[in-house]
């Protein structure tokens, strides 16, 4: 085999630019299929950290009336609906798809929080202790909730950058009072995530999906909800899956046992439903793959043209070659060696132009990427895949011009100038 290898590579060194011509239609298919792919796949990563974000995997559970998430903000409670206990938060927790799960209430939009004066537009929202947990926050300045703070329902708040700059025009906010409702209530601390993502905006629902990030968030023990809303309101459950792959099955799985739990009292066809990002992000996927897939087979014509060439060029070898595979014969070797002989170097040639197709494929990925800023993702299988199908075109097209090598009659190859 290794003689054979080395023949062939002789062979493609002794006529160097009729060895690359052949190339040339392996190497621009390959090359082409490899850019598209990487597009592809960097496309899908980039939608799927547009919709999830970068690494929290994070996935909301809410209450739904209908087609709609309840809001208690203009409906009263319905009757049968209660909080959710500690105990079925640890059930939750329970499943095997959930890391950390946390129990919050919120206002999406609150009219009623001020400071100097200032009115805040963002979101307000009652949190327990695991709740940064889920999201992936530290405190970047001042301090965080404690137990204490929950259990003696301290009056304190945190904000998270947005507001910083939206309610306390950039100042330093701890150590600030704000009202909310009337009541004061100080503020301890400024939170950030520690994975940061910008999500693109395109359409209506993304925005809906994203409203509450504009002017920010202030964030309350879950204790003192009462205090500010003056009674006690259905939660929202905030999971963080064991994977990005874990999220739809945890979000699932709580929601069918969050809605067993609802009291056959309850009314209005109230349940609950996680909120899917992840199947979203597939959806988008297909979608841009389905796309892209049309490309994939225009590209494989060229691999055609080009397994079409290494069958001439062998045909062509064979001819050239015809007292050679005659002198051969005659002193003793069999039509497979022959065969094996020419297969292994159709099988070289195309295989050398299969990597340089895959090293020009990333460049030309690089350049497209730089161009017109999409996003492409180098694609370790695909590459690898490129070059072991680039060796079976080299068999495949090389195995006609082989055979009619290995048959021919050794007396005539010989005689035949």
């Amino acid at each position: 085999m290794f003689e054979n290898i080395s023949l062939a590579f002789q062979g493609i060194w002794s006529h160097k630019m009729r060895s690359f011509l052949t190339m040339l239609g392996i190497i621009i298919g390959i090359a082409a299929i490899i850019s598209i792919v990487s597009t592809i796949k960097g496309t899908n990563e980039q939608i799927k950290q547009n919709l999830i974000g970068a690494g929290t995997n994070a996935v909301t559970v809410q209450l739904y009336q209908g087609d709609m998430v309840f809001d208690p903000s203009y409906t009263a409670v319905p009757e049968g609906i209660t909080p959710i206990s500690e105990e079925t938060r640890q059930e939750i927790e329970a499943l095997d798809e959930v890391e950390v799960a946390s129990l919050y209430t919120q206002r999406q939009y609150s009219s009623s929080i001020y400071y100097q004066n200032q009115s805040f537009g963002g979101a307000l929202r009652g949190i327990d202790a695991h709740y940064f947990d889920v999201y992936g926050y530290y405190v970047q300045m001042g301090r965080g909730f404690t137990e204490e703070d929950f259990q003696n329902c301290r009056k304190v708040a945190l904000v998270d950058r947005q507001a910083v700059s939206t309610l306390f025009a950039g100042e330093n906010p701890v150590g600030k009072t704000v009202e909310i409702n009337l009541e004061p209530f100080v503020v301890i601390g400024v939170v950030d995530q520690s994975s940061q993502f910008e999500p693109v905006i395109n359409d209506y629902n993304d925005y809906m999906l994203y409203m509450n990030n504009t002017s920010g968030v202030v964030y309350l023990p879950d204790s003192t909800w009462p205090i500010v809303c003056q009674f006690d309101e259905p939660q929202a459950v905030a999971l963080k899956a064991a994977g990005t792959d874990s999220m739809t099955e945890a979000g699932r799985q709580t929601a069918d046992l969050l809605t067993e739990k609802l009291s056959a009292s309850s009314s209005l066809n109230m349940s609950y439903r996680s909120e899917d990002l992840l199947e979203q992000a597939r959806q988008l996927q297909d979608l841009s793959s389905s796309t892209n897939q049309q490309l994939i087979w225009i590209a494989s014509i060229s691999l055609l043209v080009g397994g079409i060439g290494v069958m001439n060029i062998m045909l062509v070898s064979v001819t050239e070659r015809t007292k050679e595979i005659g002198l051969k014969k005659a002193i003793g070797a069999r039509q497979s060696r022959i065969l094996i002989q020419f297969l292994t170097e159709a099988a070289v040639l195309t295989s050398l132009g299969g990597l340089v197709g895959v090293a020009a494929g990333i460049v030309m990925a690089r350049v497209v990427s730089g161009v017109s800023g999409a996003p492409s993702a180098i694609s370790v299988p695909a590459s690898v895949i490129a070059v072991v199908f680039s060796m079976l075109i080299g068999i495949v097209f090389g195995l006609i011009p082989a055979v009619k090598a290995a048959r021919l009659n050794p007396i005539e190859a010989l005689r035949r100038e």
